[in-house]
Formats: C-alpha cells, sequence, structure tokens
C-alpha cells in the first residue's frame, strides 16, 4: 500500500490532537520526575500509533513506513525527544525485527502484544565492554537439551525499565566471533532476568534507560530468532530502518526547536528592536533552515528507498551521520539566540540542545558512521 498524501495528511492531524491531548499536558512532569507513566504506552496503543505498519492481523494498520515516519516526525517536532526514542525503539525497530525474523507462532504471539501497547519491547545488544563492536559481545546462550542456558549483561537498554520483550544478541557459539551471535526473543518474567538501575541521562530523562542481567535464564528453544549463527547479518539488514528513524528524529527536532527559536526572536527586544532584526540572527535562522531543508530533502528520498526495499547500509549511514550533525548545529545555534535564557531548564530549547546529544552515539557513532560510508568507497 502506498502512503496517499492526502491520507497521510489527515492521520498526521490526528497524531497532532493526540499528542496534545495526552502528552503535552504531561511531559514536563515526566522530564521532571524522569518516568515516563506505563498509561502512556496503553494510550498510545489503543489510538492506534504504535507499530502502524505492521500486519492489520497482528494489530497494525497495515500502512507503509511513511505512516510511521509520521508519528516520529510530529512527536520530535513537539520537542518530545524522550517519546520519540522509546517509539523508535519499540515500533520502528523491535516490531520490524519480529515481523522479518519471526516465525509465524512468534508474530502471532509478541505482534499484537506490542501493536496494543500490553507488551513494550527493547533491543539488548550493547555491553559494557563491547559498545559497537558487537563481534565481541559476551552474553552467551548456550543450547543445553531443551533450553538455551542465558548468561549474560546489557547496558544503555533503551525502554529497558519497562519492557514485557528484549530481542537479545547472544553468543551461541562463543569462539566464533561474529558467526557466533544469534537473536533471541526473551521475555522479561523468566526466572533469572533482573532489570538494573535505571540510568540517569544528561538527557531524554523520562526514556528509561536500563542495565538487563541475565542469571542462568533457561530460553525455551523457540525463543531463537531465524537461525543461529546469523544474528550479525540479521543485525546488518535491519540496521538502516534503525538510523532512518534516528534521522526522522534529527530532522523535525530540529525544525521543531527552530520555529520555537523564531518565534522567541520576534518577541525578545535588545537594543529598541526585536533581535529577529539584527543580522546575525536573520543570518542564522537561514543558515539552519536551508540545512534543515537539504537534509528532508535526502530523508525523503530514503523514506522512498526503503520503502521499496531499497535502502542500503552506507545510504542510511549517510543519512544518519548528516542529520544528526544537522540536529546537534541546529540545536546549539538556537540556545545561543536564546541568550542567557536559552541555558535555563524552563526554556524547552535547553532540553532540546541536550537530548540532541546522544543522536551523533546511539544507532553507531558519527565515527562509525563515517567508516561505514569509507568501506563503501575505497574498501576497508
Amino acid at each position: 500500500m502506498h502512503a496517499d498524501a492526502a491520507e497521510l495528511e489527515l492521520f498526521r492531524d490526528n497524531v497532532k490532537r493526540f499528542l496534545a491531548k495526552e502528552i503535552a499536558p504531561h511531559y514536563e512532569k515526566w522530564e521532571k520526575e524522569s518516568w515516563m507513566p506505563r498509561e502512556a504506552w496503553l494510550k498510545l496503543g489503543e489510538n492506534g500509533l504504535l507499530a502502524v505498519d505492521q500486519d492489520e492481523q497482528y494489530g497494525g494498520s497495515g500502512v507503509t513506513y511513511a505512516y510511521s515516519a509520521v508519528i516520529l516526525e510530529e512527536v520530535a517536532r513537539a520537542g518530545y525527544g524522550s517519546l520519540c526514542t522509546g517509539l523508535s525503539v519499540h515500533s520502528d525497530i523491535c516490531a520490524p525485527y519480529v515481523n522479518h525474523l519471526g516465525n509465524e507462532a512468534q508474530k502471532a504471539y509478541w505482534l499484537p502484544r506490542l501493536t496494543s501497547g500490553e507488551c513494550i519491547a527493547g533491543i539488548g545488544m550493547t555491553e559494557p565492554g563491547a559498545g559497537s563492536d558487537l563481534a565481541n559481545i559476551r552474553t552467551s546462550a548456550i543450547k543445553q537439551g531443551d533450553h538455551y542456558l542465558l548468561n549474560g549483561s546489557k547496558t544503555f537498554i533503551s525502554n529497558g525499565q519497562h519492557a514485557g520483550l528484549i530481542i537479545l544478541a547472544a553468543k551461541t557459539d562463543p569462539a566464533a566471533g561474529a558467526k557466533g551471535v544469534s537473536l533471541f526473543l526473551v521475555d522479561t518474567s523468566l526466572p533469572g532476568f533482573a532489570r538494573g538501575r535505571k540510568l540517569e541521562k544528561i538527557g531524554l530523562h523520562s526514556q528509561d534507560t536500563s542495565e538487563l542481567f541475565f542469571d542462568n535464564v533457561k530460553l525455551p528453544l523457540d525463543s531463537l530468532m531465524g537461525e543461529e549463527g546469523k544474528g550479525f547479518s540479521y543485525l546488518m539488514q535491519e540496521l538502516p530502518r534503525e538510523r532512518l528513524n534516528i534521522a526522522v528524529q534529527a530532522i523535525y527536532s530540529a525544525e521543531g526547536v527552530l520555529q520555537q527559536t523564531i518565534d522567541y526572536t520576534m518577541q525578545r527586544k535588545a537594543f529598541g528592536a526585536p533581535i529577529s532584526q539584527l543580522q546575525n540572527t536573520r543570518f542564522e535562522l537561514a543558515r539552519c533552515k536551508t540545512e534543515i531543508e537539504c537534509n528532508k530533502a535526502f530523508l525523503n528520498q530514503c523514506i522512498a528507498r526503503y520503502n521499496e526495499n531499497k535502502l542500503d547500509v552506507p545510504t542510511a549511514a549517510m543519512i544518519k551521520l548528516s542529520s544528526t550533525e544537522l540536529q546537534g548545529r541546529v540545536a546549539d545555534a538556537c540556545l545561543q539566540l536564546y541568550g542567557g535564557y536559552g541555558y535555563m531548564v524552563e526554556y524547552s530549547v535547553s532540553r532540546a540542545f541536550v537530548d540532541a546529544r546522544i543522536q551523533r552515539i546511539y544507532g553507531g557513532t558519527s565515527e562509525i558512521m563515517k567508516e561505514v560510508i569509507a568501506r563503501s568507497l575505497v574498501g576497508r
């Protein structure tokens, strides 16, 4: 199904109405308390805003990624970075993993729970000593008769405190490097699973990020996703969408904070006139707007490629690199235009500034993106 432009805009209006009614009155409180309640996820599910591009038989809407992108766009534009990150992981990373790699029984069990908000999902890749080097993860899942015995830990796991499902990378053959990595669907109600502390971050305060621990967890054999030893290649094929999601969040977060800043500069006065009349202000706003529009054009091209199953790893790395670097520049420039007020927590530009910083790190750092792109040009 292709996205009809008029239908897409109607859907966008519905998303905006939902955010105004269900998120806007509470978001500041959630950020101050560093906690987004479980009920928020159930409301998202009730309103059909979780994993929308999954098949209708599993509770989705059966639409294209363009609709899922609209949700991320509007959440990001409104400045709800914590919600945007959590949604991206749940709807646009974890649900597609289940859909693309799960068997029919796995899809039938998990996807309806993900689309309703009954279950929240997280993805367990990063470990304390491995970082971006997934070939050297130490968490192991060793087959023992009618189950796998899972041991290890993960860190920096988004949605970790709420998650009922973790899509986990573990070594089924610890001696085989990248070829020994397999993926599992881990039900967090299993004995031996434990959540560590909710990690404190400089930004994205209400997005729950956690340590996870696995102590002799007995995973049923049917928890395996796809085939043993193919986890690393599965990760590589799913990474383009993850990086596309991050790019959507980056560009529309930048657009949102720029609009707030434009409004502020037209009201704030210095030397007897609005600061929007100062050449430096005008040129900074012009530069930010131009960079956003250029990146948005590339983003739309990437979304079209993704919908045609043609978005490759280097191109996804390019849009992720370009857009997240842009987000950082725009957030910094906008904060500067607020002057001292920009450093005050009461002004949302300060949140936009700190929330932007993680975007150049997760999903693969900017440096990793450059290496991925370079390898496509000149080899290793």
